[in-house]
C-alpha cells in the first residue's frame, strides 16, 4: 500500500482522472521535454556514481546477460503471440513486438525512486542494463518484419544512427559516464539539483504522462478487445519472467524488481522513433496506444507494487 500511495503515483492518477474528465490541466511541451531531459540525466548520473563506489562486479556482468537475453526473447514471444491471438499483419507485429522487448525509461525511474523510498534501493549498474536493453529489440523487431518480405530496407547507416544515437540512449549513457568519471565528490557540487527536487519534478513529469495517456487511450481507434488483454498480459508475464530470472540469479529485492520492471515495460520514447523511420507503413496509433496507454498506466499502477511483492517473496524463498 506504500507504494500505491507514493506521491509520484498518485499524481500520474491525478493526470489520468483530469484527462477522462476531459479538463484543460496541460503541461507546456518544452516543459515536459526538459522534465525528461533532466530525469534521464539524474538517473544516469546516480548509476554511475553508484558503480563508481562499488566497482565492476560479477553480479553486474550477470545482470547485463539477463538483461540482453530478456530484450532478445520477449520480441520474438510477443510476435508470435501477436500475429495468432492478436490478428496483426507481419509489419505490425514486428513493430508492436519490438517496443515490448525494449524499454520505458520513466517507468524504470519511477520504480527506482518509489524503491528507494522503501530501502529498497537496486544496484547502481541496472541502469547501464537499462541502455543496454534499449536497441536489441528494435533489431529484432526489424529482422522479424523483413524475414521472408520483398520490402526495401532502411538504409543501414540511418537506421544504425537513428538506433545508437536516440537522444534518450546518448543522455542515459552519456550520464552514466560521467557519474562514474566523476564519483560521489564530484557529484556534491552539483547534488542540490539532481538530488535535492529530483522526486518533486519527478511528480510533475508523472502528472504530464498521465494526462498523455489517458488522452491517447481516449483516441485509439485501431485498438481490439484482444490487443487491449494483450498490453496488460505481456507485462504481467514479462514482469513476471524478471522476478524469476533476477532471484535466480541471486540478486536483491531491489535489484530483481528493477529486472522486472525493465523486462514488463514498453518503449514509448525510444522505439517509435526508430520503427517510424524504418517500417513506415506500421500503424503509429497501434504501437503508441499499447505501450503508452495501456502497459505504461498498468506497470505504474499495478506493476511496481505487483513486482515488488514478487520479487521479495521469491528472493526470501531462494536465500
Amino acid at each position: 500500500m506504500d507504494v500505491l500511495f507514493s506521491p509520484v503515483i498518485l499524481f500520474f492518477l491525478l493526470g489520468a482522472l483530469a484527462a477522462f474528465a476531459r479538463s484543460d490541466l496541460s503541461i507546456p511541451e518544452p516543459l515536459s521535454k526538459a522534465l525528461s531531459l533532466y530525469l534521464m540525466c539524474a538517473i544516469g548520473l546516480k548509476g554511475g556514481i553508484l558503480v563508481a563506489e562499488n566497482g565492476f562486479t560479477a553480479e553486474m556482468f550477470l545482470a547485463a546477460g539477463a538483461g540482453l537475453l530478456l530484450s532478445v526473447l520477449i520480441p520474438v514471444m510477443a510476435f508470435g503471440i501477436l500475429k495468432s491471438f492478436g490478428k496483426l499483419d507481419r509489419t505490425n507485429a514486428a513493430a508492436v513486438a519490438a517496443h515490448y522487448g525494449s524499454v520505458s525509461v520513466v517507468t524504470f525511474i519511477t520504480g527506482n525512486q518509489i524503491l528507494t523510498g522503501l530501502d529498497m534501493a537496486p544496484a547502481g549498474y541496472m541502469i547501464a542494463v537499462l541502455a543496454l536493453m534499449e536497441t536489441p529489440a528494435i533489431i529484432v523487431g526489424l529482422y522479424l518484419a523483413r524475414r521472408g518480405t520483398e520490402t526495401g530496407a532502411q538504409p543501414k547507416g540511418d537506421l544504425l544512427r537513428e538506433t545508437l544515437l536516440n537522444g534518450s540512449v546518448v543522455l542515459l549513457t552519456g550520464s552514466f559516464i560521467i557519474g562514474l568519471i566523476i564519483g560521489k565528490e564530484g557529484f556534491e557540487p552539483i547534488s542540490p539539483v539532481f538530488q535535492t527536487g529530483f522526486t518533486g519534478l519527478l511528480c510533475l513529469f508523472l502528472l504530464d504522462m498521465g494526462l498523455l495517456a489517458a488522452r491517447r487511450l481516449r483516441h485509439a481507434q485501431t485498438l481490439t478487445l484482444r490487443l487491449v488483454s494483450l498490453g496488460v498480459a505481456f507485462p504481467a508475464f514479462n514482469g513476471l519472467l524478471g522476478c524469476v530470472i533476477g532471484a535466480a540469479l541471486g540478486f536483491d529485492a531491489g535489484t530483481t524488481t528493477a529486472l522486472a520492471l525493465l523486462a514488463a515495460s514498453a518503449s514509448y520514447i525510444a522505439v517509435p522513433a526508430a520503427i517510424r523511420m524504418a517500417l513506415p507503413k506500421a500503424d503509429a496509433g497501434l504501437y503508441l496506444a499499447m505501450s503508452l496507454a495501456i502497459t505504461f498506466p498498468f506497470n505504474i499502477i499495478i506493476g511496481i507494487p505487483l513486482f515488488t511483492s514478487i520479487s521479495l517473496f521469491m528472493v526470501q524463498l531462494w536465500s
